[in-house]
């Protein structure tokens, strides 16, 4: 969220010297809801001292009004293809959300009845 926060911060920037106007908050979207509690509570614990700095660059740019953060559930965070194990239905549902393609894919629709025909699709009948 910080290294995100800070590439928002670095586009509002670019947004005001090419002075077009971005009047409201970014929305950062976390599916991971400890992140965000600490993000903005203002006590810190013990065990948080390792990402304070973190959490204090979050906070002031949710006190300037550059970020607003949201959660978001696990089954709708597209990044998790890149980084998570998915169930093969889940993954499938991202994917096609994301409109990548499999070109790879036979594009016969499971047409093939045989293994003759498999065969000749790929080139070795």
């Amino acid at each position: 969220m910080a290294t995100t926060s800070s590439e928002i911060t670095w586009l509002c920037f670019l947004l005001t010297d090419l002075q077009v106007s971005h009047p409201h908050a970014a929305e950062l979207h976390c599916d991971n809801k400890v992140a965000l509690h600490i993000a903005l509570n203002l006590v810190f614990h013990e065990r948080t001292k390792h990402i304070e700095l973190d959490c204090h660059l979050i906070r002031d740019k949710i006190q300037e009004g550059i970020l607003k953060t949201a959660h978001v559930s696990t089954k709708f965070q597209l990044a998790d293809v890149f980084t998570k194990a998915l169930p093969a239905t889940l993954l499938s549902s991202h994917i096609s959300k994301m409109g990548i393609v499999n070109y790879y894919a036979a594009s016969c629709g499971g047409l093939l009845k045989n293994d003759n025909d498999k065969k000749l699709l790929k080139g070795k009948g």
